[in-house]
């Protein structure tokens, strides 16, 4: 027993798609997202360090570029429907887990498996490296759906993704890493030139004065 099929793993993760369904300019796979999650996380580490928090970069860099590892499992479930129902999302939960307990204990050696199970946990807890993941997974998220919008896609669920995104991120009102976002990156993205711009500086104002 090796890490044979755990890294054969990396490239099914190239060839999933983000948000299946939709028509996109610009494909994302998981595997780009989870590095994008990993450099984002590694900014708002700094942003942290920077405002006398200490961080566990092993720790933050093991939750970032793992987070999404157990995709290759069951794919990449679009949002609306993985939280349809609390019901729903706890069934998701267990099967993902139990797929992930399966196969730590048939494809990684015993020596490693303790390490595995850490790395391939849910690792947006309440830990301060769980919430910079938490941030930076929506972060990239609505970068991702901005790319759309700022191309012109008329799908307008992108508008959604950016508007869900961004509520989720002003729910950490007590990280610095979060209010630099919003303060110093946010006004940045909304500064570009594109159609929708005005559209989305309203969205973002009504967000940002409802907290």
């Amino acid at each position: 027993m090796g890490l044979h099929q755990f890294i054969q793993g990396l490239t099914d993760l190239e060839t999933i798609d983000r948000a299946p369904g939709h028509f996109k300019y610009q494909t994302h796979s998981v595997a780009a997202h989870s590095f994008k999650v990993a450099e984002i996380a590694q900014i708002l580490g700094d942003v942290e360090e920077l405002h006398g928090q200490t961080i566990n970069w092993q720790s933050l860099y093991e939750k970032a570029l793992n987070h999404d590892y157990t995709e290759r499992f069951i794919g990449d479930i679009q949002t609306p429907v993985k939280y349809a129902t609390k019901q729903l999302r706890a069934m998701l939960a267990q099967v993902e887990d139990d797929m992930t307990d399966n196969f730590i204990q048939k494809e990684i050696p015993q020596n490693l498996q303790e390490r595995f199970q850490r790395r391939l946990g849910e690792g947006k807890d309440e830990t301060l490296e769980g919430q910079i993941l938490a941030l930076a997974d929506k972060i990239d998220l609505l970068y991702e759906s901005f790319g759309e919008i700022e191309k012109g896609n008329p799908d307008n669920v992108f508008i959604e993704i950016f508007s869900e995104s961004l509520k989720t991120i002003t729910q950490y009102p007590d990280l610095a890493c979060g209010q630099y976002f919003v303060h110093d990156i946010l006004p940045e993205l909304l500064n570009e030139d594109f159609a929708s711009r005005e559209q989305l500086i309203q969205i973002s104002r009504e967000i940002l004065q409802s907290i």
